[in-house]
């Protein structure tokens, strides 16, 4: 397993961060703040899918008075994301946000920073320093040095800012567009705090663009070590970003959280449909809260094999399915009884 980096524990409400704790998959909404029933109606979908912190932007004065009523009616910690008005997390906070996302650099003077840190520190709310590769204070970016450098060096200056107002609740954030220049900068970083890192690739694209490259860099900071929590930055459903997030620490095997299907690719050898029925169970138990594996194997070749790893294995044979529960063989069906017989199967282990 891989060397995780020992990081401080900070807490988002309930939540706790970093110190060896779950690493936390997060999304954003894309709803207008100041709509409440629509906000509130995508954090529930989210909630749904496993979203466990929820972000959402506070742009106006109107966002930040509707907080309160969001916060309400959500199980989950809200994080405010705050930029420019420092007038806006004053405000996020009395209103009952959990987690402030900011970057201390365009809040304005010290006197402002410090204003919030001291009202953070007072209710127990964390601040997320948010650098992006694409907003970077131009007293960062000489005409030599490294994007990662740069973007590592401004989490540090924000980081000395707050510990110099006796502020130490801090997570830290780096995101670009690029993969490789997002894992230097957390690289660097990692060597020089121990405050958690919240990881991702920015601006990343498309559901299935997006998703490659989320994966590709979020995959490779957590094999170093880094990353206390996760957020898939997708042009889309922000469900897409939580169901992706989940399936990326489950395939690093990080957390074991919802069904995991193992599907084969599929060759001559398959007899039976099993793109339809992987996919069919895929959606049924998306918002599945059990640890529960499933094998959808085409031949007998591997499907047995696999079968004996998972709690349930369907494994097709001359046009049947033969199912596999707790690694045992227990009967034949046919192909289109194969999706009922393993939902009941699912059924009875979630009992």
């Amino acid at each position: 397993m891989y060397n995780r980096k020992s990081t401080r524990t900070v807490h988002v409400g309930s939540v706790p961060i970093g110190g060896g704790n779950p690493i936390t998959v997060q999304s954003m909404t894309n709803t207008d703040t100041a709509d409440i029933a629509a906000t509130i109606t995508q954090i529930k979908h989210l909630e749904e899918a496993g979203c466990e912190i929820i972000r959402v932007s506070v742009p106006n004065a109107a966002a930040a008075e509707a907080l309160p009523y969001i916060r309400r009616d959500i199980k989950i910690p809200i994080a405010a994301d705050i930029h420019f008005d420092w007038r806006l997390a004053i405000a996020s906070l009395r209103a009952g946000a959990d987690k402030l996302r900011l970057n201390p650099g365009n809040i304005g003077d010290r006197d402002r920073v410090k204003e919030i840190a001291k009202m953070c520190k007072e209710r127990g709310v964390p601040i997320r320093i948010g650098v992006n590769g694409g907003s970077l204070e131009k007293h960062f970016l000489g005409h030599n040095i490294d994007i990662s450098e740069a973007m590592a060096e401004s989490a540090l200056d924000h980081i000395k800012t707050l510990e110099e107002l006796d502020f130490f609740d801090i997570i830290v954030s780096m995101k670009s567009s690029s993969v490789p220049k997002t894992i230097r900068a957390h690289e660097i970083l990692a060597g020089k705090t121990d405050y958690p890192h919240h990881i991702g690739i920015t601006e990343a694209g498309t559901v299935y663009a997006g998703g490659v490259k989320s994966a590709a860099g979020i995959a490779s900071l957590l094999s170093r070590g880094i990353g206390d929590t996760i957020r898939c930055s997708l042009s889309g459903d922000p469900v897409e970003e939580v169901r992706l997030g989940k399936e990326i620490l489950k395939s690093m095997e990080l957390r074991r959280f919802g069904a995991e299907i193992i599907a084969c690719p599929t060759c001559a050898r398959t007899s039976i449909d099993i793109v339809t029925l992987a996919t069919r169970l895929e959606d049924a138990l998306a918002t599945s809260k059990s640890p529960i594996k499933v094998s959808i194997m085409g031949c007998v070749v591997n499907g047995f094999g696999e079968a004996a790893h998972a709690d349930i294995g369907v494994t097709a044979a001359g046009g049947k399915a033969i199912l596999h529960f707790q690694g045992k063989e227990l009967k034949t069906v046919e192909e289109t009884e194969a999706f009922g017989e393993v939902i009941k199967l699912i059924q009875n282990l979630s009992h």
